[in-house]
């Protein structure tokens, strides 16, 4: 793969900053962002991000639920002849490989042309309720405890807001009363039958109306005999080398990732060393944000959603916990484990993770899952999970993946929004507004081209705000040399 890129070195960024990244076609690689030149490269990468609020299960992945729970249940495994039948399901996601959000990024060593752009992103300024705290570091499977995901008693996006507006209209005070009263009963039963008061919760939002199908936290949510075979736990982790709780279980983590590395992607043992593990998959340019309540852990983030079965770590996602959605970082598992397609059983997880917060953070609505090479059969099951979206190249308006298929049949790289008119708004350069961070002091272009009247970088300042946006180039400061 001969692959174009622009990219920089990101210091410290606000989880905000990132998401308006993303939202221009940029991915973190450790401090590492870069962004793939579309029109130029081989194989165009377009963002690609499901709508988690409005997900819907297909046929395949609710197969992999069921596996799942069987294997927990009963400890049988699915027979081979069953793995090959899947395997060539055309709904069906990567059995054997799984492939990561950013396979072909990994440490960005496989890219092969890099034009960087200054070092930046270091950011003075912290982004308004920022600080709301991440939930507890377990919870107990099958089902992902909501108050393990969030502990804040405020939204860290939307608490600015007002309340929704209740209605005026009294006129049917009992009717809500009694919806009120059914959801209680249910929750009754389902605390009755054993599940945590927040387990409970959780399927009482998600619950299936009428005879709409089951819904992604029903399934996960399916209880398990009194004694099952095997117990699943799922932590999440902060991505910090001072966090302890991360640190406990560095060499379980990075044991894994080797094995995995060396036997699905063929890597060597000092490609996926411990510095590469760090480089990669811990370096983070996120500021931790000490919150005001009892727990230090900021909402926002990266993080690695650690899979236990019967205490024995077994999978690993890194995730970033942003503003408007959960972003897949990479997802690494023991290959012992591949009967029980881990790769879009994570998935699964991390969309019912980002519905979870969404109950709190509202904003936070949508599950990114890396890039989209059309022209990559291995990509294609990123548009499985349904409704999928593509990052125009050119307005950075994402559009419904059914409408982008047809025209990227026909060419690699196109246009994906049809309106004409529209344009990239953000990408509007104004050299007065874009910040500069030089001989350690921060400041607008427009100074520091006074006080540096030798250096002539105008261009590739105009460059770096054009790729960044507005909404970037007026917060994040580029640093230039003395």
């Amino acid at each position: 793969m001969h692959m174009k890129t622009q990219g920089m070195w990101a210091h410290t960024l606000a989880p905000i900053d990132y998401q308006n990244l993303i939202d221009r076609g940029w991915r973190r690689s450790g401090k590492y962002c870069y962004k793939p030149t579309m029109n130029l490269t081989c194989c165009p990468l377009y963002t690609i991000r499901c709508e988690a609020t409005k997900f819907t299960l297909t046929k395949s992945q609710k197969k992999v639920l069921k596996k799942v729970h069987k294997f927990l249940a009963t400890g049988k495994k699915p027979q081979p002849s069953q793995m090959h039948s899947s395997a060539n399901n055309s709904d069906h996601e990567m059995e054997v490989t799984d492939y990561s959000p950013d396979a072909d990024m990994q440490g960005v060593k496989r890219i092969e042309k890099v034009r960087p752009i200054d070092q930046t992103g270091i950011n003075e300024e912290n982004v308004a309720n920022e600080d709301s705290d991440l939930p507890n570091q377990t919870c107990d499977t099958p089902p992902l405890d909501p108050q393990a995901s969030s502990k804040s008693s405020q939204s860290p996006v939307s608490s600015n807001k007002p309340s929704p507006v209740k209605s005026s209209n009294t006129s049917r005070p009992q009717c809500r009363k009694a919806k009120e009263v059914r959801k209680e009963r249910k929750l009754q039963k389902l605390l009755k039958r054993g599940l945590s008061q927040a387990d409970a919760s959780a399927v009482v939002t998600h619950a299936k109306k009428g005879n709409e199908p089951k819904s992604l936290e029903e399934f996960l949510l399916d209880p398990l005999p009194s004694q099952p075979a095997h117990k699943l736990e799922l932590r999440i982790v902060t991505a910090d080398p001072e966090s302890e709780s991360f640190m406990a279980t560095f060499k379980e983590s990075h044991d894994i990732y080797v094995k995995y590395q060396m036997t699905i992607h063929k890597d060597t043992d000092e490609e996926c060393n411990e510095e590469s593990f760090r480089n990669f998959l811990l370096e983070t340019p996120f500021e931790h944000v000490e919150s005001s309540s009892s727990s230090s852990r900021s909402a926002y983030g990266s993080f690695h959603h650690q899979y236990w079965l019967d205490d024995k770590l077994i999978a690993v996602g890194v995730v970033d916990i942003l503003p408007y959605c959960i972003s897949s970082v990479y997802f690494f598992y023991d290959p012992d484990y591949s009967f029980l397609s881990l790769g879009t059983y994570a998935a699964l997880r991390e969309i019912a993770l980002t519905r979870e917060l969404n109950t709190k953070y509202k904003d936070l609505q949508y599950y990114y899952m890396g890039y989209y090479i059309h022209s990559c059969v291995k990509m294609r099951y990123k548009g499985q999970y349904v409704p999928s979206f593509l990052l125009c190249p050119e307005t950075y308006i994402f559009q419904p993946i059914e409408k982008c298929r047809p025209t990227l049949d026909v060419s690699k790289y196109h246009r994906l929004e049809e309106d004409p008119n529209k344009d990239d708004v953000d990408g509007v350069v104004n050299l007065r507004e874009i910040l500069i961070l030089y001989d350690r002091t921060k400041m607008m272009f427009t100074l520091y081209k006074t006080l540096q009247k030798k250096t002539d970088d105008e261009e590739e300042v105009k460059e770096y705000a054009k790729f960044v946006g507005r909404k970037c180039y007026r917060k994040i400061m580029l640093y230039r040399d003395s």
